[in-house]
Parts: structure tokens; C-alpha cells; sequence
């Protein structure tokens, strides 16, 4: 019994444990995904965004109480506008997706959501994270050595 309730704990510690990319490894995934250069929007650029936005973690959540709306994910996309996560007031889920799709490990469909954020006319200017910290400002040390 005692096994039994500790093997029960181990499991749910891994279920609840989010994947904190490596700088290197997520800038291959991204380029894998083609986020390099999409909409002019270079690599380097979406690694600064994913380092201020979740410091690279794919369970980053952050409520925002002023919209009731809530940021998800490596990217931090908004419920408001972007996902549906059932408790959004006026929500549109531009992306058609679940929120809690933003929160895999996997982020191949997070990728495809920002992606669609970026062609929105505001373009990566959307996060507010990238214009205050990444914009205009040198970002190659995201992907230096990393053989992208």
C-alpha cells in the first residue's frame, strides 16, 4: 500500500512538472517549426520574447486581473484574444484552440498560434514583453553557439 502511494506521487509530480527549454534547444525547436525570418521576425526575436515572456517555461500562466483575462504558455498568449480557456469574458479565440493547448510540453501548436498573433496588424508588437525588453536592442546572444 505504502508503494502504491508513493508511486501514486511520483506520477502526479511528473504529470505537473513543465518543460523549462534549454536556450539552444529551443531555438532549434523554433527553427524546426519555422519560426526563423516568419513575418520578419527572426529567430533571435522570438527567443527573447519566449526568455521575457515565460523564461523559456511551457506551464508559464499570469492572471491578469485589469481584463480578467490570462496570459498562457512559452509564448504568453492571452486568452482574450487568442484561446479559449472557458472563463474569459468577451474572449474571441482568434487561434481556435484550447488554452490548456498552450501549456504542452510539445509547443508545435503554441508556435502556430504565435504565429497567427504576429500576422495580426501589431505584428510581434503585440507582447508587451518583447516591445519593453527586446526591441531595439542586441539579441544575439540567444542564439550564439547554439548552430542555428
Amino acid at each position: 500500500m505504502k508503494a502504491l502511494l508513493i508511486l501514486g506521487l511520483l506520477l502526479l509530480s511528473v504529470a505537473v512538472q513543465a518543460k523549462v527549454y534549454e536556450r539552444c534547444e529551443l531555438a532549434r525547436t523554433l527553427k524546426r517549426l519555422g519560426m526563423d525570418g516568419y513575418r520578419g521576425v527572426s529567430l533571435a526575436d522570438w527567443m527573447c520574447l519566449a526568455d521575457k515572456e515565460s523564461e523559456y517555461d511551457t506551464k508559464a500562466k499570469n492572471y491578469n486581473p485589469k481584463d480578467k483575462s490570462t496570459d498562457y504558455g512559452i509564448f504568453q498568449i492571452n486568452s482574450r484574444y487568442w484561446c479559449n480557456d472557458g472563463k474569459t469574458p468577451r474572449a474571441v479565440n482568434s487561434c481556435g484552440i484550447s488554452c490548456d493547448v498552450l501549456l504542452q510540453d510539445d509547443i508545435t501548436k503554441a508556435a502556430t498560434c504565435a504565429k497567427r498573433v504576429v500576422r495580426d496588424p501589431q505584428g510581434i508588437k503585440a507582447w508587451r514583453g518583447w516591445k519593453n525588453r527586446c526591441q531595439n536592442q542586441d539579441l544575439t546572444q540567444y542564439t550564439r553557439d547554439c548552430g542555428v
